[in-house]
């Protein structure tokens, strides 16, 4: 097992490519199982994830060739069932089972593993994708799902009681592409990850209309083709790169990124005092000199993305007075607390609230990553504090960000892996 050593104290400088979206890149190679035509798909990153999603391809009996960031997938014969022995690796390998009722009109997909970050249910995909006209039975952790002589479009409300479900929405919007009639979801997840699933789809000859809103609208067809498709820019990704900028950046620059998927974390950067130019498809950032606390309160897109808040936690760690973040998608979302205070942040948990003093430094201290964004925000306080911190259990880290560490060092800081 892998550890990260962060040595402290750089200054950031030069410019960073961001990579292709880790939460558009999965459903999207799960989509690739609703033709049996060759699809091809560019700005793929290198993460364990999307590793993990080729494999459950693989086994499903797709073809898939794989050259640094472009999949190739030929899905021609496939296969029902999703293992347990891959699934449970990763969450939103549930995505398979959309595109396989879609085609096959049945699925059998184990229950997936992934981070733990609270309570995730899959109940809102099950709901969906019942109301469409399939038996749903979940029986020794294995979800089996087969087509009735209901199978047909309807309205289905998807929304929950933490907001929309951005994979429930995928999963539902792909089985309906090659459902007949016309399939409504009211409540559906607005995020840049599914309009970038929905224009994939639409590319293999799906009719989505409404992507972007609560409301999609998708007319079913009888068959998809294969076709050729870059995947969006990451924006958490992106947004972590800005708050290491604002935290120890001197003029750091972001390209092949998409600001306009950002504006709430942007906008909250400049009110903290950070220096921010944005061009069409790049930002520049610096620290803040005289910086000051802020509020943020998580929210569906295009609110305050919950994938952030534990990158702003550990900024708000340094900065003068106090700042208080809300958690309203995953209360529980706050294990990143206790690994921060380690390093002598000031962090107090009232329910899905941290109220932070800030500190005027960090120090360094063995920390342990508990899931993907609380990783990335011990690598941001320990770029930031003083002396070497060590970061256990990487291999969070590696599930959603592409190269991280070779990232940071080509912009200056100091960092090395080693063995756990």
């Amino acid at each position: 097992m892998e550890k990260l050593i962060v040595q402290g104290g750089s200054q950031l400088a030069g410019a960073i490519n961001i990579s292709g979206s880790k939460n558009s890149s999965l459903p999207i190679l799960a989509a690739t199982l609703l033709t049996a035509e060759e699809c091809r798909i560019t700005r793929v990153p290198d993460l364990s994830d999307t590793n993990y999603m080729l494999q459950i391809l693989q086994n499903l009996g797709a073809e898939v060739e794989r050259h640094s960031g472009t999949v190739l997938v030929k899905a021609e014969n496939i296969r029902s069932d999703a293992p347990y022995d891959l699934v449970r690796k990763m969450r939103a390998s549930i995505c398979v089972m959309g595109p396989l009722l879609g085609r096959l009109r049945e699925a059998s997909v184990s229950l997936p593993g992934g981070c733990i970050i609270g309570d995730r249910p899959v109940d809102l995909h099950l709901k969906g994708l019942g109301e469409l006209g399939a038996d749903v039975n979940v029986d020794g952790g294995n979800i089996m799902i087969r087509a009735t002589d209901r199978f047909h479009g309807r309205e289905i409300n998807l929304r929950g009681k933490h907001g929309s479900t951005v994979l429930g929405t995928d999963n539902l919007m792909m089985a309906a592409t090659l459902t007949p009639g016309i399939t409504i979801i009211e409540g559906a997840a607005a995020e840049p990850e599914v309009v970038d699933l929905a224009n994939f789809l639409n590319k293999m000859g799906a009719k989505i209309t409404g992507v972007g809103t609560r409301r999609i609208e998708i007319e079913g067809v009888k068959e998809l083709h294969g076709a050729d498709h870059e995947v969006i820019p990451d924006r958490i990704e992106a947004g972590t790169f800005l708050v290491a900028g604002a935290m120890a950046g001197k003029d750091l620059l972001l390209r092949r990124m998409c600001p306009e998927h950002l504006g709430p974390v942007i906008d909250l950067l400049k009110s903290c005092g950070a220096p921010v130019e944005i061009g069409p498809d790049w930002v520049k950032i610096s620290r803040a000199e005289k910086a000051v606390g802020g509020e943020i309160r998580t929210e569906p897109y295009p609110g305050f993305p919950t994938d952030m808040q534990a990158q702003f936690c550990a900024m708000f760690s340094t900065v003068p007075g106090i700042s208080v973040v809300t958690e309203t998608i995953f209360p529980q979302r706050f294990m990143h607390v206790p690994e921060l205070a380690r390093m002598g942040a000031n962090i107090k948990l009232e329910g899905p609230t941290a109220v932070i003093h800030g500190v005027p430094e960090l120090k360094a201290a063995p920390v342990m990553a508990s899931d993907l964004r609380a990783s990335a925000a011990l690598v941001l306080a320990a770029v930031n504090a003083k002396g070497s911190t060590e970061i256990n259990r990487l291999y969070h880290i590696d599930r959603g960000y592409e190269h991280i560490d070779q990232k940071l060092r080509d912009v200056g800081a100091t960092m090395h892996r080693a063995k756990g």
